[in-house]
């Protein structure tokens, strides 16, 4: 009797172990299986370690089988993550069995082992692709290989862009969709919501009528690993994933506030029971507090009435007019006020950050004839981000030729819908008695515009934009003309198959 096992036979038994879990043990039951394997079978009489702790029930026949990945450093190579971040997948179980989403490839091997064991045996008949971006598609492709009955259902552009990454042609599985489509699979009907630009072109969400849950890809999620605590009210949501949940909806999909704002205006007119995003926790209670935070987020309307002070200093002279005028401004009554090192704080926080306070002060020295690289780079950020409707305060530094208040100026000018508060307090190399009193002079302006004696807040809404709608795949141009040559990016149509929205 041959007692080696070679590795083929040994991927098979772990297949098969997974397999052999009763999907109502999975969902409610313990990873390892106590029920001993088939007699003669490879470790007959152990316990068949499936990996398969991650999962959970979401309903009675929706498992959530993602995978928390609490290695990875830096989402997308720039935002660090130091509590990692969990990538969401979920699978229905009715007559027909669907799929939704897949993982990062970095947890391909915990996501097959869930995947299997839910399954129990069964075929999977759809792959539903809301989001094409490789954290949530890398995969599809060996899915596709595992699963050969299996169709896909995706939006035009995610079928182009499959094919763009993975070589993967679908086109004799594939289920193309648009806006309102249906698909039934036994007891659940599931209906396509189309999201263009939150945060891809292809993008969409998908509304099961049974549960009442939008699976709203990227919408809704937050950076960070999920420990054991699927659902948002099992955690303290507001004091431990709300900073991560902003950081990851501003640097992410920040600058798509007007498309984000369209997809909140469909998600309005559907009974959503549960928000189920493609990372962090899903939510079933409290929906109406998430929803207003997106609402204020998307539309750029300040989180809070409160002050961020972000200086870039060398060799300590604006950290110490910075450090002056936070002081003031917190004596003055403002009690939210929050001071940053701009070379020392990650670019990703201080976008964050603008998006939640009503009021920025900017402190900068001139460097090379300009602004402070670090904040140079802040500030260009948050022009890449959209960001409209703030309260901004300057202080300038220069031992010889101060100039960075007014180029820091004249970027935020390039800004939508924004208000400058006070004058521009100039120092050279340290504030010295009488610059001590134009920064107090100057925090005192922007405590008054923040508790409502001084400057406006700026409206509360963001500017009109003229967008350009592709008729056929949901591309969205911003600008006011559709240039005559133009092609669409995604699905390679010409400007007549756009519509100005």
């Amino acid at each position: 009797m041959n007692t080696e096992l070679s590795r083929r036979d040994f991927l098979k038994a772990a297949a098969s172990g997974a397999a052999g879990l009763a999907v109502a043990g999975v969902l409610g039951g313990s990873a390892f299986a106590e029920e001993p394997a088939a007699e003669g079978a490879p470790f007959a009489g152990k316990k068949k370690f499936a990996g398969i702790g991650s999962v959970r029930a979401v309903t009675d026949d929706i498992a959530y089988i993602g995978v928390s990945d609490r290695r990875i450093q830096l989402f997308e190579n720039v935002y660090p993550i130091p509590r990692g971040v969990a990538y969401n997948s979920y699978l229905l179980l009715d007559e027909k069995t669907v799929l939704f989403d897949t993982v990062d490839r970095s947890v391909t091997g915990q996501f097959f082992e869930n995947l299997t064991a839910v399954l129990d045996g069964r075929e999977l008949d759809y792959l539903v692709v809301d989001h094409m971006e490789p954290d949530h598609s890398s995969a599809i492709s060996e899915v596709l290989v595992r699963y050969p009955k299996a169709q896909v259902v995706c939006t035009h552009a995610a079928a182009i862009i499959l094919n763009q990454f993975f070589a993967c042609d679908i086109a004799d599985r594939a289920i193309l969709v648009g806006e309102g489509d249906t698909l039934n699979v036994g007891k659940h009907t599931l209906t396509f919501v189309m999201a263009p630009m939150v945060h891809w072109p292809e993008v969409m969400m998908t509304y099961d009528d049974v549960s009442g849950i939008l699976f709203s890809a990227d919408a809704f999620g937050s950076f960070g690993a999920l420990n054991g605590n699927l659902f948002a009210d099992e955690v303290d949501f507001e004091k431990d994933w709300l900073p991560d949940a902003r950081r990851y909806y501003t640097n992410i999909v920040g600058k798509y506030g007007k498309q984000v704002q369209d997809v909140l205006a469909k998600a309005g007119t559907v009974d959503i029971k549960m928000l189920c995003p493609t990372h962090g926790p899903v939510w079933r209670e409290n929906l109406g507090w998430i929803l207003e935070k997106y609402s204020l987020w998307s539309s750029y309307t300040p989180e809070e009435q409160a002050v961020m002070v972000v200086y870039g200093s060398v060799y300590g002279g604006t950290e110490s007019a910075a450090n002056a005028i936070a002081a003031k401004i917190s004596q003055s009554g403002v009690a939210d006020v929050a001071v940053y090192d701009v070379s020392k704080t990650h670019v990703s926080e201080l976008i964050a950050e603008a998006f939640r306070c009503s009021h920025i002060v900017l402190a900068s020295i001139t460097y090379n004839m300009g602004i402070f690289t670090p904040m140079k780079n802040f500030l260009l950020d948050l022009e890449a981000h959209n960001l409209q409707n703030r309260c901004f305060a300057l202080v300038e530094n220069g031992s010889w030729s101060p100039l960075s208040g007014k180029l820091m100026k004249e970027i935020l000018e390039r800004l939508t819908n924004v208000s400058f508060v006070g004058e521009t307090v100039t120092i050279f190399s340290s504030p010295d008695a009488d610059k001590r009193e134009a920064l107090d002079a100057l925090a005192e302006a922007v405590a008054g515009s923040v508790l409502g004696g001084g400057e406006p807040v700026a409206e509360q809404a963001p500017a009109a934009a003229t967008a350009w709608v592709c008729s056929v795949c949901g591309y969205i141009y911003e600008g006011e003309e559709l240039p005559d040559d133009f092609v669409c990016p995604v699905c390679g149509v010409g400007p007549d198959k756009f519509e100005l929205k």
